[in-house]
């Protein structure tokens, strides 16, 4: 029996219906090349939920509407609500008004949490409504996928909670919720496998090691630490590593690149603190042996630059090859 007659038998004689969950979801899988993730096929059931619906057309009539309408901000003509003087507000005032109610938002979550949604609460863990502003504000308001400022932005765990990912920054990405729902379509990874890999350690490797006694960790985080470098190029000199053993940066996962990158920035907000003659930074790294990698356990290197330190410093990291950091910018 081929796979369209034994899906045409089931659907036709054998599917029994106590509600219109599974053609809902058959037909989402049919459309989807075959997949489709959880969320996606419940937010096609919740929209034909009439229910569910009408539960929030009260909520808008009777509650948020009437109290945004005696407040001045909108009014209502029928089933329709409109913003009073829409036409006169600049695209970029509509832009700051957004990110300002999502504020709100986000400030309201954080100190009331689960409670707002336990009158229909599910099994979901809820994002605090402070750690959803660090992720967002670091995506710079975007979907970390696609770019996209349009669409409503939400936090998304990057390794799933139910399979081992952290409650950690580094494990948190801001998504639209079009690339949301779409990620398990597009996304094969065997998520189990993945954050097993997270504690590789190679015995006898340097930057392993280091971790492990702490002596020299001066920070760290769930997936990276920092140290000062033994031969600093310059005082305070400090490097940021994955605790995971991999060999350079092209093979990091995200969320390290995440938790090395808030290093970086934390770091760098000490030095300054610390030594106010420090005006500027090379942030580099060693790919390969034949770029002067020794260690080959991915490490950056957080160098601090001072007025006068060199001769002449431009070209910056150019001068790893002799002769070409002193460059002339000349009109071709």
């Amino acid at each position: 029996m081929s796979i369209y007659e034994k899906l045409k038998s089931f659907i036709e004689q054998d599917m029994s219906m106590q509600h219109i969950y599974q053609p809902v979801m058959l037909i989402e899988l049919l459309k989807n090349q075959g997949n489709a993730t959880e969320e996606t096929i419940a937010r096609v059931i919740l929209n034909r939920d009439p229910t569910q619906v009408d539960y929030y057309i009260d909520k808008v009539r009777n509650m948020v509407g009437e109290v945004l309408r005696d407040n001045g901000i909108t009014e209502r003509e029928k089933q329709v609500h409109s913003l009073k003087d829409y036409n006169q507000l600049a695209q970029e005032e509509i832009e700051e008004l957004i990110n300002l109610c999502r504020d709100k938002i986000l400030e309201f979550e954080d100190k009331r949490g689960d409670k707002i949604w336990e009158h229909r609460a599910s099994d979901r863990e809820l994002i605090s409504g402070s750690v959803r502003h660090l992720v967002l504000n670091r995506a710079a308001r975007r979907c970390e996928k696609c770019g996209n400022s349009e669409r409503e932005i939400d936090v998304d765990h990057i390794v799933p909670r139910s399979l081992g990912g952290a409650n950690d920054i580094s494990n948190y990405q801001a998504l639209c919720w079009l690339c949301n729902t779409q990620k398990g379509n597009r996304d094969q990874i065997n998520f189990s496998e993945l954050e097993k890999t997270y504690h590789v350690r190679e015995k006898g490797c340097f930057f392993c090691d280091t971790q492990v006694n702490k002596k020299r960790v001066i920070e760290e985080n769930t997936l990276a630490y920092s140290i000062r470098d033994a031969f600093a190029v310059t005082e305070h000199h400090t490097l940021i590593i994955p605790k995971r053993h991999t060999l350079d940066y092209f093979n990091l996962y995200q969320p390290e690149i995440n938790a090395i990158n808030q290093l970086i920035k934390s770091q760098k907000a000490l030095i300054d603190k610390k030594d106010k003659s420090v005006e500027g930074y090379n942030i580099g790294m060693n790919c390969g042996e034949v770029a002067g990698q020794t260690i080959f356990h991915c490490h950056i290197h957080l160098i601090p630059r001072r007025k006068g330190d060199v001769e002449n410093p431009k070209g910056g990291i150019r001068n790893v090859i002799p002769g070409k950091g002193d460059y002339k910018n000349e009109k071709s």
